[in-house]
């Protein structure tokens, strides 16, 4: 049974908050060889589970792409309940809110009426300590969704939509609750800044309330269907040892690139742009094309020859290393790939289990569709990677219309 649960779409656990998740094969750009070594012993983790291991360290959480993200619980300094978002473990001015006074100071718009209905029903689950989740739906947020026949009582949160049968159990509590929330972190510690997080929100120590239709993120396989075929598994594993064996011969490589920071900040933002446009990974000549264009595009906007010039000499420091390791980018770019072919088979893999209806827009209207991805949490080091279809979910996520503002 597998037990289960957006600057660069990473996980900073800053002073050990969870605030950004790193995709899996991203972690080589941020990390160098140690994130590819992290990244390489969090697949093979992943793998070993699907394939029956008892042994992984690894657990498989799912991914909800709920709004906002809510922080809320009792704050550990003078015991008053509170919400907010990530901005609550600010050094300066954080903004935590007791009352509705707070929020109108410290937000606006739809965030501040989602945080007020959070501070409204939330203290009834009782919650000890604090809790991050991810909200799900509140007020004149639910609506029917017709698919195969079928009446489906469903809220988008985000990007992705989610849906009941009308008739069921689940759909009916959703209907009678004043809000709903997935929980997937908890935070300890004696004061706000030395808090630190931990990917276990224990729901079942809170209260039920026809109020908050709450749980975790855990994903459990109950049907074993989720395992990975004899092929799949060989395939993996072959894949594996290819990214190992190509890390080795690059890692020092790796290493002496991640010391570049502007060239790091580079590729960080041209591989978004490349999921943007719809594709995944990138490549060295695309990735200098992209640069020059970026960098004479900023260049035109300047108004001084010396701020020109400057900018002239930091294009020129970056595509002269960029044309002179040519060779060792290219490598990275396909080591990068080949993490990307492996998360893919686990992610397929994991989607063929779902206890929850899950659609798109489209230009052609919903589309039924898998969940947003998977997060993958150590429980020795509590280090999370997410495995996510960036094609499809991150595309979507940049693109596709909110019908509110974070």
């Amino acid at each position: 049974m597998i037990k289960s649960f957006s600057q660069y779409q990473r996980m900073i656990l800053s002073e050990g908050r969870n605030t950004h998740l790193t995709h899996i094969e991203d972690d080589m750009w941020l990390e160098g060889s140690a994130g590819v070594s992290n990244a390489i012993e969090f697949l093979r983790s992943v793998v070993g589970m699907l394939s029956g291991s008892s042994s992984s360290k690894i657990d498989i959480t799912t991914k909800w792409d709920g709004a906002p993200a809510i922080f809320c619980g009792t704050h550990p300094e003078n015991g008053r309940f509170f919400v907010g978002t990530k901005s609550v473990f600010n050094k300066n001015n954080p903004k935590i809110n007791y009352t509705d006074k707070d929020i109108d100071r410290n937000h606006g718009g739809g965030l501040a009426d989602k945080l007020k209905v959070a501070l409204k029903y939330l203290p009834k689950l009782g919650i000890k300590g604090i809790l991050q989740g991810d909200m799900m739906f509140s007020g004149g947020d639910l609506f029917d969704l017709k698919a195969d026949g079928e009446t489906l009582t469903a809220f988008r949160p985000n990007t992705i939509t989610y849906s009941f049968p009308k008739d069921s159990d689940e759909a009916k509590r959703v209907r009678s609750a004043k809000m709903g929330i997935v929980f997937h972190t908890r935070y300890t510690g004696k004061d706000m800044l030395s808090m630190r997080s931990v990917f276990d929100p224990q729901v079942n120590r809170l209260k039920k309330t026809k109020d908050v239709w709450f749980r975790d993120a855990d994903f459990k396989d109950e049907s074993g269907t989720a395992t990975l075929t004899s092929g799949e598994t060989e395939m993996a594993e072959s894949l594996l040892d290819e990214i190992e064996s190509t890390n080795k011969k690059l890692g020092s490589f790796i290493d002496e690139v991640i010391g570049f920071k502007k060239m790091i900040d580079m590729v960080m933002i041209y591989v978004n742009d490349v999921v943007k446009t719809g594709g995944v990974g990138g490549s060295t000549r695309g990735l200098n094309g992209w640069i020059m264009t970026k960098y004479n595009t900023d260049i035109n906007k300047l108004k001084t020859p010396a701020s020109k010039e400057k900018k002239l000499k930091e294009l020129g420091e970056i595509t002269n290393y960029l044309n002179k390791n040519k060779a060792e980018f290219d490598a990275m770019f396909e080591l990068a790939e080949l993490m990307i072919e492996l998360k893919m088979i686990l992610i397929r893999k994991l989607e063929t289990i779902k206890g929850i209806g899950t659609w798109i827009q489209t230009d052609d209207g919903l589309k039924s569709t898998a969940p947003e991805g998977f997060v993958a949490v150590d429980r020795t080091s509590n280090k999370a990677l997410k495995l996510v279809d960036r094609l499809e979910f991150s595309r979507s996520n940049f693109t596709v219309a909110k019908n509110w503002v974070k």
